[in-house]
């Protein structure tokens, strides 16, 4: 069986300013997307199918709503951002891509039997369709960065309802970073950050003369993302011996369940015994600050969420923490050095210390324009001296049109950043002509509080996470031997021989 692609009402009329059904700027920004999930998707080979409005002059859907996306008209267009994918384009009158189009017919015909659905609106069309395509039997997945609708409250309400009721699953865009190249220290080769035990042992073995081929498997204690492998079969690749062994892994980002097996390893002992602390410590934090990170990234149902925790955690770890919430599906993060592990570049706005030494807020918004490269976005920190509010459209209007966005990040002295203080900047912002500058919300996010914005249909565009990534517990991870030079064997409590697991693959 296949899949295919399903884009809803990807249309001017939905998408570009000044037609009547236009669905805001919060769902202009799903475009890019789109378009990356189409190529994406386009490049396995998956079909992708264009629904689209296409109204006669006097459809009765008009007497509920205003005339759109009329046949024949620009409104009827796909927008061009889109414009050049190919694919099978539907025509609809009702709210359902499946309603009167032969739709299902030709999803049989191409023998699809999952359907991944986006576009607009996520509380009316896309609920339906999503509604319709689960009655028919079809495997629905639903990109939360893909859908928009102009009620941020119903959005959160139909994401919900998709996956609560209708069974259709809500996946979160997290495209890994590049693969970076790992240094492996002195110290970790040389035994020092190893539990002193396994030094010993190796010791015993050598001078007993005693080297099996083992293979040794490692498992979690719970639920999480797996982060880290990248690092460890780097080491790996370093200690073991070229023949004679062979090292099997889930990948960099998959998740995984309680006491699956993640990593297996077949070697003689002596070439890796040792470095048993180091995979299992790499692993369980990398694993941690990821899985927490992917908490958040769920929980913000498609709005992207940076790391900003780098503050929280000893410098010597600063990269590789936020390379692991990156990991995690986060899209950026603050420090340069998780930046640099993780390919992209370190985000940030303007700290407090700079506005209170320049005096006001817009002065230091103006200094951070003239001197920072065209290249860095301008978002500015307005909480400092006044109402957030005044400090918004102060700096809106003082930017003239080059500022990105603005954070928000209230102490909880002043009751911390609320719905109803979101909802108010954005009123104003776009009362004073400012509908393009975006909103971030900082300041003690976790999953819990994220959900809350979305619940209350704050327009939020961006999340900032600190404490929750940075804070989280390691994720435990146990190694066992289950062979010795062939011989399956466990400890009390294991099985014996090797634990099934199709989704390893060989990657040393």
């Amino acid at each position: 069986m296949a899949r295919a692609v399903l884009v809803v009402d990807m249309l001017r009329g939905f998408l570009e300013e000044g037609h009547p059904l236009f669905s805001g700027v919060q769902a202009r920004r799903i475009i890019p997307h789109v378009r990356r999930l189409i190529e994406t998707e386009a490049k396995q080979g998956v079909h992708i199918i264009w629904a689209c409005d296409s109204h006669a002059p006097d459809d009765p859907e008009f007497a509920q709503f205003p005339p759109h996306c009329i046949q024949g008209t620009e409104e009827a267009e796909i927008v061009p951002e889109l414009g050049e994918f190919s694919g099978t384009t539907i025509t609809k009158q009702h709210f359902s891509a499946f309603l009167g189009t032969g739709l299902d017919e030709l999803l049989h015909e191409l023998k699809v039997d999952t359907l991944v659905v986006c576009g607009v609106c996520t509380d009316i069309c896309v609920l339906h369709t999503v509604g319709d395509a689960r009655d028919r039997g079809y495997v629905v997945e639903v990109p939360a960065s893909c859908v928009a609708s102009f009620d941020s409250k119903n959005h959160t309400f139909a994401l919900d309802h998709m996956e609560k009721v209708l069974g259709a699953s809500i996946t979160s865009e997290t495209a890994l970073p590049p693969k970076p190249q790992w240094d492996i220290p002195e110290s970790w080769l040389s035994g020092d950050t190893a539990d002193v035990y396994f030094l010993r042992t190796v010791d015993i073995l050598k001078k007993e003369g005693i080297n099996p081929v083992v293979t040794m498997e490692v498992f979690p204690r719970r639920d999480g993302i797996l982060c880290g492998i990248e690092q460890v079969k780097t080491l790996l690749a370093e200690v073991l011996p070229k023949k004679d062994a062979e090292v099997w892994a889930l990948e960099e980002g998959q998740s995984f369940t309680q006491k699956e097996v993640v990593l297996r390893i077949t070697a003689p002992y002596q070439s890796f015994g040792v470095y048993e602390t180091c995979y299992l410590g790499i692993m369980a934090h990398c694993s941690g600050w990821a899985s927490a990170a992917r908490e958040c990234v769920e929980a913000a149902r498609g709005m992207p969420v940076l790391s900003f925790g780098a503050r929280h955690v000893h410098p010597s770890v600063v990269s590789v923490m936020e390379y692991s919430a990156i990991v995690g599906g986060c899209t950026g993060c603050a420090s340069t050095a998780g930046a640099r592990l993780a390919g992209t570049s370190p985000i940030g706005t303007i700290p407090h210390a700079l506005i209170i030494m320049m005096g006001s807020t817009v002065k230091a918004t103006l200094a951070f324009d003239r001197e920072m490269p065209p290249d860095v976005p301008r978002i500015a920190l307005v909480d400092t001296f006044e109402d957030e509010v005044r400090e918004s459209v102060a700096v809106a209007k003082a930017m003239k049109g080059r500022l990105h966005g603005v954070r928000l990040d209230t102490p909880s002295e002043r009751g911390r950043v609320t719905a109803d203080l979101v909802k108010e900047v954005r009123a104003w912002l776009d009362l004073e002509g400012f509908k393009d500058i975006s909103i971030a919300v900082s300041g003690g996010l976790d999953p819990e509080r994220i959900r809350y914005f979305l619940a209350e249909g704050a327009p939020v565009d961006t999340f900032a996470v600190g404490s929750h990534i940075s804070h989280a517990q390691p994720l435990d991870f146990t190694a066992d031997l289950h062979e010795v030079d062939g011989r399956p064997i466990a400890k009390r409590g294991r099985k014996p021989g090797l634990t099934p697991n199709p989704r390893l693959k060989r990657v040393l």
